[in-house]
């Protein structure tokens, strides 16, 4: 009876399943191949798929960081970076100059970071392809680490928030951007949207119709914000928060190592 109370919520903290994938090593590379495959036409159906709102929310994420990010040698990593444009908002407001630090943009879709890099020319961006679950990098060697809407994409999530974690220094701080379900009236018209107009949209233009029926499958199993707060300060994580966006269709979690 016990493990009846805990299983779904341990389901929950397991990360993103496509289709077929029955273990975390085949769900991770489903998922990888499934954004390289849809990388030439991501940024376009982003945002038409958002209605351009994607754009204001990395420009408010970013925004709400400006006091790490205008640290010179502040370490920054963008996580899940995808073609970069999270990356691109959080250099609004990096100093420019001699001696300043870069900012790491990491995924681990080949296509996606082939085409962040073209964006990336002429900005202190170095892009890593690299796995989140196992980062090439030190213990406790950065400031802050974001992530647009890529970290509901992990395998595992618990595991994730752990590798962050080890990562951040002490008053390091986590802003992850993601998509949620939200609930009454704009749920049931959020829900008709995301899994009946966008995969439909999302297949024809980019010929990939399993990929954007995974995207709204991806968005039910993510944690809703009471469980992901949970799991935040379960990985050690204080002051976690997440405020809502555009009604809570997105938002974003904030915490800080300790």
């Amino acid at each position: 009876m016990a493990q009846d109370r805990i299983q779904p919520e341990h389901e929950l903290s397991m990360g993103a399943r496509p289709a077929g994938a029955t273990t975390e090593q085949a769900a991770a590379a489903n998922v990888q191949q499934m954004f390289d495959s849809i990388a030439p036409k991501y940024d376009l159906l982003n945002h038409l798929l958002s209605m351009g709102l994607d754009r204001w929310w990395w420009a408010r994420t970013a925004r709400s960081f400006r006091a790490v990010l205008e640290q010179p040698q502040a370490a920054v990593l963008d996580l899940c970076c995808g073609t970069g444009d999270m990356t691109l908002a959080l250099m609004k407001y990096r100093p420019v100059g001699v001696g300043e630090a870069p900012v790491l943009a990491v995924d681990f879709s080949h296509e996606m970071l082939e085409r962040g890099k073209e964006k990336f020319a002429g900005y202190n961006i170095v892009a890593v392809e690299a796995d989140a679950l196992h980062l090439p990098l030190s213990d406790n060697s950065l400031a802050l680490v974001t992530s647009a809407f890529g970290f509901r994409n992990l395998a595992n999530y618990e595991e994730g928030l752990a590798e962050l974690y080890r990562v951040l220094g002490r008053g390091g701080q986590i802003g992850i951007l993601d998509c949620n379900q939200p609930d009454g009236v704009v749920g049931t018209l959020y829900n008709l949207y995301f899994k009946r107009v966008l995969p439909w949209v999302g297949g024809r233009i980019s010929g990939d119709a399993g990929a954007y029926r995974y995207l709204p499958a991806s968005v039910e199993r993510f944690p809703r914000p009471k469980r992901m707060l949970e799991l935040i300060r379960a990985a050690g994580f204080r002051d976690a928060s997440w405020t809502g966006f555009t009604f809570g269709t997105a938002g974003l979690y904030r915490a800080t190592k300790p």
